[in-house]
């Protein structure tokens, strides 16, 4: 994965919003590159508008009904908590992960995950509630301390400062309660499931959300993912050269093609018996019956959250709304207007490809050497969720959308098809008409190469 070079051909394009002056609907090259000065053809920069608001439009509403589909899981899971249906909800939330990962292109600038306003970035989108990490677990439920498991930032990895009254021990200097790994460890019911005079409602995740320190994350994706698989705890990995996403996933449970069971059964090791009331309670030390009501409720509550922050964003960007987000990003009041928003998309592009995905996402994990620091770190996901985050970049430049990996097949969009594949006017057609080859060369080149990886 080149993000980093991808990231510098992006804002290579860049230079096309930066240079050229007023007026016009015409555009020209000046030098020899195609680099140079260059005016905004203001009509071709609207069809890209409306290529990426539409993308962004579907890309969420795909979003939104993989989120309920997961739901309808959870929902089996809690009527019959069975094997087959724990390995079915999984199945669900990788499913789930595929659209979504898609839209974390629309970030890093003032559209409706991010901020509630436009054109003005106040942060106060949900986006934080949806896909915040790393995520608080031993806030959550218990959690088993490794070293191994955590590398070389060691077990504090899973440690939370909450504002949640009566978990964790009172930390003089911060004013609140803290848990840390050695707490937790030895503290296994002092938290969300544990603790039962804590109400588990979608007020408790709003007032927690992202609060103080990042770990003490407890909605969106990852909270129902630590739910699903448990802490990681495997230190091995099986080399593969990515061409399989089976293979990809590290397992500590060989797959088995004649146990379709065993499909999905990688990354944490959460027994099926944690969601099954009257269990003896041998894989923790409380009651199991009450806390497998409340990892039920507490999954009814986070996905149902879930689905409602997306629809909002979803709701947003569609183009049937009236004066929503669509109108107002897809309308263009002359030239400054129209390279103000190119630049918004060309620095949403950027933004995920260095700064957050060449970055947060990768370098800090293989720095650390830590598994709690992967994206993805309970299903062992993580390289889908760097190849999705790509593909969005790559959707966004080319104006293009091919849905989702619905049956996990590694094959987008085959299965059930959503019929919301979108094929539109990209940046790639807007170099190609402004005659900029040079800089439509250098990009491409290197997306072809990032997919390869």
């Amino acid at each position: 994965m080149k993000l980093t070079h991808l990231a510098t051909a992006v804002f290579t394009a860049t230079l096309l919003t930066a240079c050229g002056g007023g007026g016009g609907g015409s555009s020209s090259s000046s030098d020899d590159t195609g680099s140079g000065s260059h005016q905004i053809n203001v009509e071709n920069v609207g069809k890209i508008l409306q290529s990426n608001a539409t993308i962004a439009y579907r890309a969420y509403a795909d979003a939104v009904d993989a989120a309920q589909a997961l739901k309808t899981a959870l929902t089996a899971l809690r009527t019959d908590p069975s094997q087959a249906n724990l390995e079915a909800a999984r199945k669900a939330w990788l499913v789930a992960r595929e659209p979504y990962g898609q839209t974390e292109v629309y970030r890093f600038r003032a559209t409706p995950v991010d901020s509630t306003t436009y054109p003005d970035d106040n942060e106060e989108g949900p986006e934080g509630a949806i896909n915040a990490w790393p995520l608080g677990e031993a806030l959550i439920d218990y959690v088993t301390v490794d070293t191994s498991a955590y590398g070389d930032f060691g077990d504090d990895q899973v440690g939370a400062f909450t504002t949640i009254d009566g978990i964790g021990e009172a930390d003089a200097q911060s004013g609140t309660n803290e848990i840390t790994a050695a707490y937790a460890d030895a503290n296994p019911s002092d938290n969300i499931i544990g603790d039962t005079s804590i109400e588990i409602n979608t007020a408790l995740l709003e007032d927690n959300s992202e609060a103080g320190d990042g770990h003490d994350v407890i909605s969106g994706y990852h909270a129902i993912e630590f739910m699903l698989w448990g802490q990681d705890l495997n230190d091995s990995a099986a080399i593969t050269d990515g061409t399989d996403r089976d293979e990809a996933v590290k397992t500590e449970a060989v797959k088995d093609s004649a146990s379709p069971e065993n499909a999905f059964a990688s990354g944490g090791q959460r027994p099926v018996s944690d969601f099954q009331p009257g269990y003896d309670g041998s894989s923790v030390v409380f009651d199991n019956t009450e806390a497998s009501n409340r990892r039920h409720k507490f999954l009814e509550v986070v996905v149902d959250k879930l689905i409602a922050d997306l629809t909002t964003v979803r709701d947003a960007w569609d183009p049937a709304g009236d004066g929503n987000f669509y109108d107002t990003f897809t309308t263009v009041a002359d030239e400054a207007d129209a390279k103000t928003k190119l630049a918004e998309i060309l620095t949403g592009m950027g933004t995920l490809a260095q700064g957050e995905l060449a970055g947060e996402r990768m370098l800090i994990a293989l720095l650390a050497n830590s598994q709690e620091d992967e994206h993805s770190c309970f299903s062992d996901n993580t390289h889908r969720d760097i190849w999705l985050n790509a593909e969005g970049i790559s959707n966004s430049y080319y104006g293009d959308y091919a849905g989702y990996d619905s049956t996990l097949d590694g094959l987008v969009g085959s299965g059930d098809e959503t019929g919301r594949a979108y094929e539109g006017y990209g940046i790639d057609d807007y170099l190609n008409d402004a005659g900029l080859s040079d800089i439509k060369a250098e990009v491409e080149a290197t997306l072809t190469e990032t997919a390869s990886r």
